[in-house]
């Protein structure tokens, strides 16, 4: 039996992403931030229409496939496989210039975790073409070139014919998005480390160097959510709301359950947990929408939700967003059903 299976990450430059002086450069449209990448990605050809309208810096496109015809599997790659590198373009008073991104070597391996399983793994990077220079903090402590930018695919493929990936490693900037078989976003990294990469990312600390950086993933938010997001930071015309955008730190409460409040929270960087009575019953990170229980309901909190990571979140009066849309969205977070408290008879 031959099963065959497909993944693509999309790695693109949110607007929350880029702080510092780095932050400069974009206000001043130097460059450009990107907007988010389609909500399907179907097919390779789609993929690269958009690294040809400059909709992402690179993408990596793994498909293989696994022969159970025999007790112990074989398996290999499809030419499709591999690495679509994207451009920059740097906006000069006298117009722009576009700089097509230095690939690296694409890296491949095939392993057999038992008789029923094979797992191809791929990584694929590289840097853009425009200069970076910067002080480090490792040798030589200054850098003319950009920093090393990856992802790691593993696509698992199995004897009953199923298969899945996963983003199991990747550079800390920019934000990877995951799309399935299907073409549906299933996973993202919760958060995206500007200063680390530039730190860091080169030389022996890239999976060129043998180093390769574990991802922080998060499932994908609903399409509720991300129609929600698009009213969050547009801000609403009609009642002049203004989103706010705040930065907390690890620890930090953002909700806490039974307290009165009637704001909703976009998620744009980071991972928190969700808990009700003080038990886990959840994580969200970017892309997640939270609090809407309370504006439909009596105003009262229904959960707590704590900062397992530095996070950045928008907030808005939920008055403002749209109120079949935050119908929507309290059917799809069954996870803040309140469950039974221990301590209560």
């Amino acid at each position: 039996m031959r099963v065959t299976g497909h993944g693509t990450s999309i790695s693109w430059i949110p607007s929350e992403s880029v702080s510092g002086w780095l932050k400069g450069g974009f206000d001043l449209r130097l460059s450009h931030y990107d907007k988010p990448p389609a909500e399907q990605v179907t097919a390779v050809a789609q993929v690269e229409q958009m690294r040809q309208d400059d909709r992402f810096r690179f993408a990596n496109v793994i498909s293989g496939w696994g022969d159970f015809s025999t007790k112990e599997p074989t398996a290999g790659w499809d030419e499709e496989s591999g690495l679509l590198m994207g451009s920059t373009t740097v906006r000069l008073a006298v117009g722009s210039a576009t700089f097509m991104g230095y690939s690296l070597p694409v890296l491949r391996d095939i392993s057999h975790p038992d008789d029923d399983t094979v797992v191809l793994t791929q990584t694929v990077g590289g840097r853009t073409g425009v200069p970076l220079p910067r002080t480090v903090k490792h040798p030589p402590y200054v850098r003319w070139q950009a920093p090393i930018v990856w992802t790691t695919l593993a696509l698992t493929l199995r004897r009953d014919g199923s298969s899945g990936v996963a983003l199991v490693g990747a550079s800390a900037f920019p934000r990877h998005w995951v799309y399935d078989a299907d073409g549906a976003i299933t996973a993202k990294s919760a958060v995206t480390e500007l200063q680390k990469w530039m730190d860091h990312s080169f030389g022996p600390r890239t999976p060129w160097g043998n180093q390769d950086s574990e991802a922080l993933v998060v499932a994908a938010e609903s399409a509720v959510e991300r129609r929600l997001s698009s009213q969050i930071m547009s801000g609403d015309r009609t009642t002049g709301s203004r989103t706010e955008v705040r930065t907390l730190p690890e620890g930090h409460v953002l909700i806490r359950q039974g307290d009165q409040d009637d704001h909703v929270f976009l998620v744009l960087d980071g991972v928190l947990d969700v808990l009700v009575n003080d038990e886990p019953v959840g994580e969200v990170g970017p892309g997640a929408v939270l609090g809407e229980r309370a504006v439909l309901g009596d105003g009262r909190r229904t959960a707590t939700v704590r900062a397992r990571t530095a996070v950045r979140v928008a907030r808005v009066p939920g008055a403002a967003l749209d109120d079949a849309s935050l119908q929507d969205l309290a059917q799809t977070h069954r996870r803040e059903d309140p469950v039974p408290d221990p301590t209560e008879g």
